[in-house]
């Protein structure tokens, strides 16, 4: 199915002016564009809708026959219980995003069945990979009972799985285990819901959380890989970032810049943030706080990087925001400046990327584009509640378009 360039598209311009920010890091103007790709079909009636998007770019290569770049998105519908998803299905555009065909679900990257369980892969995001010209898309290993309760059935049943795009003939691998050391530690072992990195000698950092089942709080650390165009494969890892309060640090996401690395990380009461000089040995991780000292009010969901211009960037939801009618004030989705020194949120900088309609919005991707143009995909999730029907969400996929402003 084709979707035509969206009738609704909203443009913002936003400037900030240095003296507004008490830090000495330089503000960085961008714009906004927001469109609306895909909603949930009006006559739906089992519960579902479409979740976790997030896009990679396989760019040009005319010694491939490559004259344009695509976008290709994953997403994955929900079944009607608390993290419960189908197979991965993907949309891809070849104008830059005006343009998208399908949803489609492909074979192999659907469920796999043993019995009365149901093997999937959810939570995922890819990457391209340049060194090997090809994709990666990486999430977590699940295993669903009949009715959608996730499992914990057998020893490592919570891994880390990826499938592999080969954009020269247009095909997908079946999903693959990324197989870890031993030891009780990597019992639960998953890179979900992250942003990942390939360094420029090739190896792939990913970020995990970690532990020895459901029963005890996460830890976060980073697992250097090698991916030779067909396996990715562990090589090392860093140090462990553990947190004692409810289910620990867990969904991180990792981002280079300035030659630095952070770590974003889910807490259930709290968002925190680590700094690291080589991508795997992380400084004991903070709280994330404003600029004047004041608590982000980010908690139990996702956060994610963006880079723009010489810029930093996080993107959130937070509590504060007249949002007390949403699920644990998953929405509006904002995005603001980082200070990379002082690790805080720069308040003045603080923009809706998407405005909120009662649904949640807790589920995001980051797309780079180029240093100066990211996307962010995320999806009106929770939309059959009161709050959500009352205000006019109808499942909508977003792609919001962030630019330094000219």
């Amino acid at each position: 199915m084709s979707f035509p360039t969206p009738s609704i598209a909203v443009f913002l311009t936003i400037s900030f002016g240095v003296s507004a920010v008490l830090a000495q890091e330089p503000t960085v103007p961008f714009e906004i564009e927001r469109s609306t790709i895909l909603r949930r079909d009006p006559g739906t009636t089992d519960g579902s809708y479409w979740m976790h998007p997030r896009a990679a770019i396989i760019p040009t290569d005319e010694t491939k026959g490559r004259t344009n770049a695509s976008a290709l998105m994953v997403l994955f519908k929900f079944l009607g219980r608390s993290d419960f998803y189908s197979g991965m299905h993907t949309m891809r555009s070849d104008d830059l995003g005006k343009t998208w065909q399908g949803p489609e679900l492909r074979k192999e990257l659907d469920w796999i069945s043993e019995g009365d369980v149901n093997i999937a892969v959810a939570d995922v995001t890819p990457g391209w990979h340049s060194p090997s010209g090809k994709l990666i898309a990486i999430g977590a290993q699940v295993r669903y009972s009949a009715t959608g309760k996730q499992l914990e059935d057998q020893p490592r049943a919570h891994q880390t799985a990826y499938t592999v795009f080969d954009p020269a003939s247009e095909t997908w691998t079946k999903w693959q285990r990324l197989e870890m050391p031993e030891g009780d530690h990597f019992n639960f072992a998953r890179s979900a819901c992250a942003q990942w990195l390939v360094e420029d000698d090739g190896t792939v950092l990913l970020p995990f959380y970690i532990g020895e089942g459901t029963h005890k709080p996460f830890s976060t650390t980073v697992v250097r890989c090698r991916f030779d165009g067909e396996k990715l494969s562990y090589l090392e890892h860093g140090n462990v970032l553990a947190l004692d309060i409810k289910r620990g640090l867990y969904e991180p996401s990792i981002v280079r810049f300035r030659g630095r690395y952070y770590l974003t990380m889910r807490n259930d009461l709290k968002t925190y943030v680590s700094v690291s000089d080589d991508g795997l040995h992380f400084a004991p991780q903070q709280e994330w706080t404003f600029d004047d000292g004041e608590d982000l009010g980010s908690y139990n969901t996702q956060a994610h990087w963006v880079t723009l211009g010489d810029g930093l960037f996080l993107v959130y939801t937070r509590r504060g925001a007249d949002n007390d009618h949403v699920m644990r004030h998953r929405a509006p989705l904002f995005m603001a400046q980082v200070d990379p020194d002082k690790l805080q949120v720069i308040r003045s900088t603080e923009k809706i990327l998407v405005p909120e309609r009662g649904a949640t919005l807790g589920n995001s991707g980051v797309t780079v584009l180029n240093p100066n143009e990211s996307w962010i995909t995320v999806s009106e999730a929770n939309v059959d509640q009161a709050a959500a029907k009352e205000r006019g969400a109808d499942g909508s996929l977003y792609v919001v378009k962030v630019r330094t402003a000219k």
